[in-house]
């Protein structure tokens, strides 16, 4: 034991070195063995439902997989034939596996898609937003924008994940959550937002729509990846360096947001007897017609804001699908133009973790469809689900509860409880 502690003592460089080490590899392995802990355990559960027995009319699921391999580095195939087949299999669905080769290839397929019993997104934003863009392009939207939605994240922004699933910074938990989920066909409806421009088709989102000075800065964060974790200063630290200030001018048209529509009770009614059946027939024949009497139509009153500003965002309320709403709206946030060169680092540092936040004095509006003037000559891009889209003149409409996504059971039970109606 002496001697042991004279050569650690002698080469206490190398010990140190030796013990780091032992560490690093003791704490990986402990992480491998709860993930496959975590794998078993979701598999048995899974595994459960697979035994379920089936009517004889029944069918068995049918899932269609889009697949994005590019995502996370190259290692999002990896990633969901290690934790989400496993657990889709096991559950007794039919899976159909699609993966993208190239950008755009997934808005094409959908296009031509056959009838399924449910989509599932494993990949990143801009992969959910190919597959719903290219599910609402179609011509029969109004029939296959009912087939529930899954949505794995394996890209390495995944802005819709946190309505769906509870947060959580364990990877492989997270992807497992969120397959079980699929599995246990809790579904919540979403807004989407219909963006037109003046010549290409409509690009559909989730999140929302992103034009400005921190948007710009944060397109550049990849560029300075050798910098570390001074990367998030140093792209707005060099924005503020090439462009200053950071000023847009920006003219929206809006109209306010719209009453949700109540939601009939459900009831079951018996059918009523012949005879009864048998009057009311004679009744509808031998009454007289009444006059339509045609409501006058009320204009629409548009209202406009132009102020200069540093960054404008359109985004759904999506995030806060839980708390209770009377009208069905979309939040337009114009950013203050007059910020410091410090605020403006800080405030891009948050808006690199939460996109859509608003700053202190910011004017936000909240409408159901609205029209976005850039002025003329403007260059540059926008970001849409954190995709980026050239920046032209826009319309942007609201969508109320369009698409259903599978969710957490919490997700799900926190809505009921808040709003009172079913998703």
């Amino acid at each position: 034991m002496a001697a042991a502690l004279r050569t650690v003592r002698r080469h206490w460089k190398k010990s140190a070195l030796a013990a780091c080490g032992l560490c690093g590899a003791g704490s990986w392995g402990h992480g491998r063995y709860r993930d496959n802990l975590l794998r078993r355990a979701a598999c048995q559960e899974a595994q459960e439902f697979g035994n379920q027995t089936l009517p004889i009319t029944a069918k068995v699921k049918k899932a269609t997989v889009f697949l994005n391999p590019a995502a996370c580095k190259g290692k999002a195939r990896n990633l969901f034939e290690k934790n989400a087949a496993p657990i889709l299999h096991l559950a007794g669905i039919d899976v159909t596996v699609v993966k993208t080769e190239f950008e755009g290839q997934a808005k094409k397929l959908l296009e031509l898609m056959e009838e399924t019993d449910m989509i599932i997104v494993a990949g990143g934003d801009g992969t959910l937003q190919e597959v719903i863009t290219g599910l609402l392009r179609r011509e029969d939207e109004a029939t296959f924008s009912k087939i529930p939605i899954g949505f794995i994240p394996l890209g390495k922004m995944n802005s819709l994940s946190p309505a769906l699933y509870p947060t959580n910074k364990e990877q492989a938990r997270h992807i497992l959550n969120a397959t079980l989920a699929i599995v246990k066909g809790e579904t919540v409806s979403l807004d989407v937002l219909e963006i037109q421009g003046d010549k290409d088709r409509p690009v559909f989102a989730v999140t929302g729509l992103r034009w400005g000075a921190y948007r710009d800065a944060a397109a550049k964060l990849p560029k300075y990846w050798y910098l570390g974790p001074l990367k998030d200063k140093a792209c707005h630290l060099i924005s503020i360096i090439q462009t200053w200030p950071p000023t847009r001018q920006a003219s929206i048209e809006y109209l306010g947001p719209t009453e949700i529509p109540p939601t009939p009770p459900l009831e079951n009614l018996s059918r009523p007897s012949l005879w009864r059946r048998i009057l009311r027939r004679l009744e509808l024949y031998w009454a007289t017609p009444k006059e339509v009497s045609v409501e006058p139509v009320e204009p629409l009153v548009w209202e406009e804001v132009e102020k200069p500003t540093a960054e404008v965002t359109i985004s759904t309320l999506n995030k806060h699908v839980h708390l209770k709403r009377s009208e069905d709206a979309m939040n337009i946030c114009i950013d203050p133009d007059t910020v410091s060169k410090m605020q403006f680092v800080t405030m891009g540092s948050q808006k690199l973790t939460d996109p859509f936040s608003c700053p202190e004095g910011s004017h936000i509006l909240q409408a159901s469809l609205c029209k976005l003037h850039l002025p003329e000559g403007t260059e540059g891009f926008f970001s849409i689900d954190n995709e980026d889209h050239e920046a032209v003149s826009v319309d942007v409409k609201l969508l109320p509860r369009k698409l259903r996504f599978f969710c957490d059971s919490n997700k799900n039970q926190l809505q009921l409880g808040e709003s009172g109606k079913p998703p």
